[in-house]
């Protein structure tokens, strides 16, 4: 019998892309939406999981053994601190008893790179999972707080993944990599700070490969989910800008540096490719181009 997989913001930035790795490892996937959708070997559920009824009245359905929690609100620029992080605490709460209390064995979550302390020693050096836990937004709070309640469920074999920086297709169009994509595709100046601080980006192309080995996977904690590669972001966007053909049109240093920007956060992936035994090296550079390349596409129809 295939394992039955029940994947919660399926039709989201993250969660879409975990949908066709799970399908090829041969799973029994149901995927959650507030409204109608249609995918291939997917069974989609309507539910709004911020009704209690609704959200037990799913797991007691569907009865899966795995439960990959990707549904939070993550609105562009407001997610950081809406009091929507305290529902979406307390709905994920709710979700994961319900999901235990009809026989669920292994839950994974999306954690963040926010649960973090911004500063601490070594900052030069990858962020490993015992990195302390000191968020400084309500969204990275509300995180942590719901690891540490499922963290020591009696019942549940608990993963807890943390994301760094992403990019890949369906992104809000105001974050950075596809702001500085489709401002220039549009023949306009792509304005930037200074892009001197580093960061780990990671396509979720890969970010979805590595949740699917998590979800049918063994290993529980916190793990890094991310490159584990380290580059600043004014890198990062001139390749952007090159593989466009346009450098001549973006301004870094054109905005203010963030006021107490974070110099450096990498993730130290070694749970992951160890624990996990996820063996996937993120392939930036063709990643990037591959998004570009549906940008291209995208551009000329709208």
């Amino acid at each position: 019998m295939p394992e039955r997989v029940l994947l919660t913001g399926a039709s989201g930035f993250v969660g879409r892309a975990v949908i066709a790795p799970l399908l090829a490892r041969g799973v029994e996937l149901h995927a959650v939406s507030r409204g109608s959708r249609s995918t291939p070997g997917v069974t989609w559920h309507a539910a709004d999981l911020l009704d209690a009824r609704e959200a037990r009245a799913l797991v007691r359905d569907i009865r899966p053994h795995t439960l990959l929690h990707g549904a939070w609100y993550v609105e562009h620029g407001l997610f950081w601190s809406s009091p929507e992080n305290a529902r979406w605490l307390e709905a994920s709460t709710t979700l994961a008893h319900a999901f235990a209390a009809v026989g669920g064995r292994r839950f994974v979550g999306l954690g963040t790179c926010a649960e973090y302390a911004a500063r601490d020693v070594d900052d030069d050096a990858p962020w490993p999972e015992t990195r302390r836990i000191a968020p400084a937004t309500p969204y990275g709070a509300a995180k942590a707080e719901l690891h540490a309640r499922l963290s020591g469920h009696p019942r549940l074999g608990v993963a807890w993944a943390r994301l760094f920086h992403l990019f890949g297709e369906g992104e809000p169009p105001a974050r950075l990599v596809p702001y500085v994509a489709r401002t220039l595709l549009d023949g306009r100046e792509a304005l930037c700070d200074s892009g001197h601080a580093v960061r780990d980006y990671a396509s979720t192309d890969f970010i979805g490969r590595a949740l699917a080995t998590l979800a049918l996977g063994r290993v529980t904690g916190a793990i890094n989910v991310a490159s584990g590669q380290g580059r600043p972001i004014r890198e990062t966007v001139a390749m952007v800008a090159a593989m466009i053909g346009r450098p001549d049109l973006l301004r870094l240093g054109a905005r203010p540096d963030p006021p107490d920007d974070v110099p450096c956060m990498v993730a130290d992936t070694t749970r992951l490719r160890r624990d996990a035994r996820f063996p996937d090296r993120a392939e930036l550079d063709a990643d990037l181009a591959a998004l570009v390349r549906h940008l291209r596409v995208t551009a000329l129809t709208r």
